[in-house]
Parts: C-alpha cells; sequence; structure tokens
C-alpha cells in the first residue's frame, strides 16, 4: 500500500519527470492511480480530510496528481481530476492570500499567494487530453499540486506560517 512520504523525501525537492505513451499501456500509470487513491484516504488529522495529492508525495517523482474531495460533508463539491503531465497554460492576473497546509508537511500551515483563476491543460488517466479552468478553491488546489511536480512545497512560497497549536504568525 502506498503511503506518504516525510518532508524530506527527495521526491518532494525534486522536478518530477513526465509520464511516457509506454506508461499508460505497461500498467504504471495505474498503479500510481491506484496509490494516490489509498494513500489520500489514510489522511486525517484533527479532522482535516485531504481534498488533493500528487505523485511525489507518494515518493514517485512523476508529473501526476489527483484531486478527490475526502470531505464528504463539503457544501461546494470539488470534481475530481486526474491530472497527468499537467501544465498551467494561463494565470488570472488576480492574485490573493491564501491558508495552505500539505499532507507531506506535518502540523505546519501557512499563507500563500495564489493566483484566483487558471487554465490548465493535461491527460486523463486513459491518455486523453483536456484542458480545463478553476477559480477559488479548485484553482488554489491546481497550482498547490503543480508545485509539487517541480519539487516545491508550500512553505517555500509561504509570506508566513505557523506550527499547529501556535497562534498564526501577523
Amino acid at each position: 500500500m502506498a503511503k506518504l512520504v516525510p518532508e524530506n523525501h527527495p521526491a518532494l525537492h525534486t522536478i518530477s519527470e513526465e509520464i511516457t505513451p509506454e506508461e499508460f499501456s505497461d500498467g504504471t500509470v495505474e498503479k500510481i492511480l491506484k496509490g494516490l487513491r489509498q494513500a489520500i484516504k489514510t489522511y486525517d488529522v484533527d479532522g482535516y480530510a485531504a481534498v488533493a495529492i500528487a505523485a511525489p508525495q507518494i515518493g514517485v517523482a512523476k508529473r501526476m496528481f489527483l484531486v478527490e474531495d475526502q470531505n464528504s460533508e463539503r457544501e461546494d463539491t470539488i470534481p475530481t481530476i486526474v491530472a497527468i503531465n499537467p501544465r498551467i497554460i494561463k494565470f488570472s492576473k488576480k492574485t490573493h492570500e491564501v491558508g495552505e497546509g500539505c499532507l507531506s508537511v506535518v502540523e505546519k500551515y501557512g499563507v500563500v499567494v495564489r493566483h484566483k483563476n487558471v487554465t490548465f491543460e493535461a491527460l486523463d488517466e486513459n491518455g486523453k487530453s483536456f484542458t480545463r479552468g478553476a477559480g477559488g478553491l479548485l484553482a488554489q488546489i491546481i497550482q498547490h499540486e503543480c508545485d509539487h511536480l517541480d519539487g516545491t512545497l508550500f512553505v517555500d512560497r509561504a509570506e508566513r506560517f505557523w506550527v499547529k497549536g501556535e497562534e498564526p504568525l501577523a
């Protein structure tokens, strides 16, 4: 069973490799996706459920992430997305400060400046190309997960951060 790797794992600090056409046919994509789905279900800290996970978070330095909201009580549903070799092709000019945490960065939270809207291209789990726009929380998630694929953690971008149990820094 795939498990989340710790913050110091090399896959989290490396630019991930693209998924090749062969990896769709040889079962690699299916195996990584299965691992992502297993690992995302294991996260439950203080009642917070995971919404997304990238392959580097299970120690696989490949350009793939899964958005799959584990919070069944959320009013605004977040669509399930499998994104392989994603590339953000458009960022809105408007940005905002948003709070973030990460499955791989235990007990740290921060404030990150993110674009309010993005458009990205990717392949789905069957290798079919798609383009999709995202706003609000979904745009934030897409940017966070794409950062993972480039070896960047939210703490690398945070304007300020705090450790669980401490007051947020002003």
